[in-house]
């Protein structure tokens, strides 16, 4: 009989109790019940408009009773006992390494945001490169600034910069936006903190280093061929300046003008040339709506305005050298780390370096550096900093809802054998892995719009084809890129971004799909070459 059941295939180990697998029994069972889950889950959100957090959860309780599973293995039981419930571990899996890491780099963004070192940086940038080569520097400050901020929240920040670049120079918006938006769709898409690449990383068990390298390594290339594309539809294609946004922005900044020099005026200071230093050490948040500045103070851009002891505000920018200090520190620890493991032997060296490396320690002591370098040195109050690190944390709960739930899909997944049906009928089509997993991506991507639904999903079905082929950190990162590659193609009316990004700069919706659209799947083709190719040689 032992010798019988170790000879059992692999999906049906595990103890299946009634669902659809009592009607369709075997592999063919499982693959039928993971395929209905998928376009539940479609449904669910593109059709009724369900909550991606609710959907994943409820799709993950279906699959896992259709195929069989108990309820005692789902949720395990109301009595202390050695039964481990699949979603509390799928969820707990997953954000216990990503929660944290989002939730420092998001206090990092803000500050950086609310500070102004956003806006130093791009004049520092355009200054730089000159009229002429202005669209390059604003796909650079995307590039750089895109690293510690989500990409809704850069939007918000640096859109009054390129609507003044364009306007500077009366050419279309799009040789402007275009480059700016790319820089912020490749950090995000590719690099940590953000969430999508740090949940697969999470999923994958793949250490952060090796998923910043090979973002760097993937990314340039593909942001590079987005650019050239950016200045071809740029030059074709000419869309103004949206002046009801330029107004607003310049409303915007009146009212915080006001109010520093009142501010100043009740502390006793001179209000004359108040209005001079507007928009250098402030961002204009709150005429945008972003979640990242938004209600953190009493009244209209109140936060955007570092105070000094007496109530005047600081007046000079950050330097440019402090915002790449305080975005690099932490990329160039966890990279020493991960490296470190591999050049040098065990040591207590080797140990210093993994420590202050580890991503947790190294966001940590960015975060400390930008609370000083860029707030209490230039007279943020400690109360400051704790309103601006409190406040943008608020849109990141749904974010960590959404990657939890996508955990408890993979768990559910794995644990009823669905993935390891999976697993064997994917090997039995032929196509690499890489391939396969950019083109679930992007399938689940265009069919529903959130790039972190679509590499959290990809990531659950994708992980369980890896095990036991004894892959290196290096090829599953680059997987895991080619994940992230499928999650940005063809951004299109279903996802939040493409509306961003076409009321924010007054671009049709036929125009948006013909440059944004373009653009995203450029950047998603290149990516996914470029990790193609290295993961033959890797």
């Amino acid at each position: 009989m032992s010798s019988l059941l170790a000879a059992t295939p692999t999906p049906e180990a595990p103890p299946h109790t009634g669902g659809l697998l009592l009607l369709m029994d075997g592999t063919a069972g499982l693959l039928t019940v993971a395929a209905l889950g998928i376009v539940l889950l479609l449904v669910l959100i593109i059709k009724v408009r369900l909550q991606p957090f609710v959907a994943l959860l409820a799709v993950s309780i279906a699959v896992g009773l259709s195929a069989g599973l108990s309820v005692t293995e789902l949720f395990g039981t109301v009595q202390r006992s050695t039964s481990v419930s699949m979603i509390e571990s799928g969820m707990g899996g997953i954000l216990g390494h990503v929660a944290i890491i989002i939730g420092l780099g998001t206090m990092l963004g803000a500050i950086l945001e609310v500070s102004g070192g956003a806006e130093a940086l791009s004049a520092r940038l355009l200054n730089l490169f000159g009229e002429k080569r202005a669209p390059l520097a604003m796909g650079l400050t995307g590039l750089i600034f895109g690293i510690p901020v989500f990409f809704d929240v850069g939007i918000f920040v640096l859109a009054p910069i390129v609507y003044a670049a364009a306007k500077r120079s009366g050419k279309s918006i799009l040789l402007y936006c275009m480059p700016l938006l790319a820089g912020l769709s490749m950090t995000h898409a590719f690099l940590p903190p953000h969430p999508g690449p740090v949940a697969a990383a999470g999923l994958f068990k793949v250490d952060l280093g090796w998923v910043i390298l090979m973002g760097i390594i993937v990314g340039i290339p593909a942001v590079l061929a987005a650019w050239a594309y950016a200045a071809w539809i740029g030059k074709r294609l000419f869309v103004p300046v949206p002046q009801d946004m330029v107004e607003a922005a310049d409303e915007a900044k009146a009212a915080v003008a006001a109010e520093r020099a009142a501010r100043r005026a009740a502390a006793g200071g001179p209000t004359d040339g108040a209005t001079t230093t507007t928009g250098k050490s402030t961002v204009p948040t709150q005429s945008t709506g972003s979640g990242t500045g938004a209600g953190t103070g009493a009244g209209s851009g109140s936060v955007a305005v570092a105070e000094g002891p007496s109530g005047a505000p600081a007046e000079q920018p950050p330097s440019l050298s402090t915002v790449f200090l305080i975005i690099g520190t932490p990329l160039l620890l966890i990279l020493a780390a991960t490296f470190s493991s591999i050049a040098l032997d065990p040591s207590t060296f080797r140990s210093v370096i993994e420590f202050f490396g580890h991503p947790f320690v190294a966001l940590t002591i960015a975060l400390l550096m930008a609370y000083y370098l860029l707030g209490i040195r230039r007279g943020w109050s400690r109360k400051s900093l704790e309103t601006v690190s409190t406040a943008s944390l608020k849109p990141v709960g749904n974010i960590l809802l959404v990657v939890g739930a996508g955990g408890v899909f993979g768990a559910v997944l794995k644990g009823s054998g669905i993935a390891d049906a999976l697993a064997d009928t994917f090997n039995d089509v032929g196509l690499p892995i890489i391939v396969l997993a950019w083109l679930i991506s992007v399938v689940l991507r265009v069919a529903q719009g959130s790039a972190t639904v679509a590499i959290v999903t990809t990531a659950g079905i994708v992980v369980p084809l890896v095990e036991g082929q004894d892959l290196s950190q290096a090829h599953l990162a680059l997987i895991i890129m080619a994940i992230s590659a499928g999650s940005i193609f063809a951004s299109h009316v279903n996802d939040g971004g493409f509306w961003i990004v076409a009321k924010y700069f007054g671009i049709s919706e036929r125009d948006t799909l013909k440059s944004w659209t373009v653009l995203e799947t450029v950047l998603s083709v290149a990516g996914f070459a470029v990790a193609a190719l290295l993961s033959i040689f890797i």
